[in-house]
């Protein structure tokens, strides 16, 4: 664009659509990198970007995104190394940086975004005064998968209203930050080398600290696994823990921000005795042995 130009200090997303990175951090993902990628591709409205950061993996991780690549040359798919440091907030840093997007998306390397992901994007962003947003998931690996998009679904609208409005939370395996919101906060963000914080959590507080809007959508979908089922009940307390831990350390202590602790504490024992005949039902009978 000439330099003259009337619009050379417009925002990119003044002039038209905004561009749309997701960005992906990975550690040992040959298993579902495969399937997150392609449904990254195969979008109603492409993604400019799609950037997998593998972080130090052992397995296959990086040889199969370079498949993909080769598989789908006409589609971005960019591979980038994050090896200075282990865990998954440098990594998700990293990647955040090095995007070119006026939009960040993020998701896990677990995650299967619905084909209309990006353009649902591209409309909330429509509103200058959305800095972020996040949606709800369903869990494909679940039975019942779309009663249970709508119970996620009711749960982050449930939070919203118990927060009363004041506190909107992201979630690191369906979001997107605004790239200006990100530069803002991205030196301010903890990079918690205990590993004992929800990272999207984080994220969240340091964009309210500075009154940086997020916005829930619920037309933003994304699939991702419920393998978190497979802790142990020990290493599923901790996890669920992690709200409490997050707060903590940024001094916030409203009692109706524990509501999501006690939503997935309830569910855990449940949802894994449905998960476990779920698993069983899908093994064909030819394997499933005497």
């Amino acid at each position: 664009m000439p330099a003259d130009s009337p619009f050379a200090d417009a925002p990119p997303d003044a002039l038209g659509a905004p561009r749309v990175s997701i960005v992906i951090p990975a550690y040992n993902e040959e298993s579902v990198i495969r399937q997150c990628l392609l449904a990254a591709v195969y979008q109603s409205v492409p993604a400019d970007e799609i950037i997998v950061v593998d972080n130090r993996s052992t397995d296959r991780t990086a040889a199969f995104v370079r498949q993909m690549q080769d598989e789908y040359p006409e589609s971005p798919i960019i591979l980038l190394q994050q090896d200075k440091a282990q865990g998954l907030i440098p990594t998700r840093n990293f990647g955040l940086d090095s995007a070119s997007g006026d939009i960040l998306g993020r998701i896990d390397a677990d995650s299967v975004v619905e084909p209309d992901w990006v353009e649902q994007v591209q409309k909330a962003f429509a509103d200058r005064s959305v800095q972020a947003i996040t949606g709800p998931v369903v869990y494909y690996d679940m039975p019942m998968r779309r009663f249970g998009l709508k119970a996620d679904d009711k749960m982050r609208q449930l939070m919203l209203r118990l927060a009363k409005h004041q506190y909107h939370f992201l979630f690191g395996s369906n979001m997107a930050i605004r790239r200006t919101a990100w530069e803002i906060i991205r030196n301010e963000t903890c990079l918690d080398e205990k590993d004992e914080m929800h990272e999207d959590i984080d994220l969240s507080l340091h964009l309210f600290d500075h009154d940086l809007k997020i916005q829930y959508v619920p037309h933003m979908v994304s699939g991702m696994s419920a393998r978190r089922l497979e802790d142990s009940p020990k290493d599923y307390r901790y996890y669920v823990t992690r709200f409490d831990r997050t707060y903590k350390a940024h001094n916030v202590n409203k009692i109706a921000l524990k509501a999501p602790m006690v939503v997935f504490f309830s569910v855990y024992f449940p949802a894994k005795v449905l998960r476990a005949i779920h698993t069983m039902n899908a093994v064909p009978a030819g394997r499933r042995g005497p």
